[in-house]
């Protein structure tokens, strides 16, 4: 009787601890469109990349009242379909701000962005590694092919002859590495280019969060070769579809993964949409 009072006690406590552990390695990626992404992390921290919440696709309308807890921005560069709401959200959940220092600066000094939220504790630039504890998580900056040009409304029309974008910092992307969770490559707005050979020498990806609109990014066939080079568990396809000229499909994509062998990669979300990864 006591052996099997004690086996019963043991399957319950590996049950339990295997329970927790499952619990605590969950982390939930939701995508508004565009290039939006929520990130919520086994710690219960939230990161938010590129927060155009606004976005069109985005079947949610209330995304930005229904924000609770956002630990940090992380924004890739000037544009204003990845800017989006972020100093609306900083103000509303008190968020620091992830980003390129010359995007940083220009966040703060032009469109308003809190500027205690907004330091050398959290901008750098290409090859550097900031350390997001809120969150239990660290990201590290990389290449993106692209520009950075800040064109928001909230930038007074200039003078004739002057000016009418301004520095926007380098284009990135984010290798997001999270504690207890997966490793997590975003793009940004990108063409493939030959750095992203050098992502696989030094990170797993478990998750590629991939540009494939063309036009204004890689389209589906030169999204296949980036997703090729940086060798993902997953790939999720993102910037594409919001405006006809983001003409790029995920049916395309997976066609052209699947000429290289690796269609088994691509998970498709629709905006709005939540996975646990």
């Amino acid at each position: 009787m006591l052996k099997k009072l004690l086996g019963l006690s043991l399957l319950l406590g590996t049950l339990l601890v295997s329970g927790l552990a499952a619990a605590q390695g969950a982390t939930k990626v939701h995508w508004y469109g565009q290039a939006a992404f929520k990130i919520e992390t086994p710690s219960g921290g939230v990161i938010l990349i590129d927060p155009w919440l606004k976005v069109p696709s985005n079947p949610n309308k209330n995304s930005i009242a229904e924000l609770g807890r956002v630990d940090y921005i992380l924004l890739t560069h000037g544009h204003r379909d990845h800017i989006g709401e972020a100093v609306e959200i900083a103000k509303k959940t008190g968020a620091e701000l992830v980003a390129p220092y010359g995007l940083q600066f220009n966040m703060v000094s032009v469109l308003g962005y809190p500027e205690k939220q907004a330091t050398g504790a959290t901008g750098g630039n290409i090859g550097g590694t900031i350390k997001l504890p809120k969150s239990g998580a660290k990201v590290t900056l990389v290449n993106a092919a692209h520009g950075s040009d800040i064109t928001t409304p909230n930038i007074p029309a200039p003078a004739p002859g002057g000016q009418s974008a301004i520095h926007g910092g380098n284009p990135v992307g984010y290798i997001l590495q999270i504690d207890g969770g997966p490793t997590i490559y975003h793009t940004g707005d990108t063409d493939v280019y030959q750095d992203m050979k050098l992502i696989p020498e030094f990170y797993k990806v478990d998750l590629m969060l991939t540009c494939i609109g063309g036009h204004f990014t890689m389209d589906p066939a030169r999204a296949s070769l980036a997703v090729e080079w940086v060798k993902p568990k997953q790939v999720v396809p993102m910037h594409f579809g919001t405006y006809p000229i983001l003409a790029g499909t995920a049916a395309q994509f997976k066609a052209a993964l699947d000429k290289r062998g690796i269609g088994n990669l691509m998970t498709e979300m629709k905006p709005g949409e939540t996975r646990n990864f």
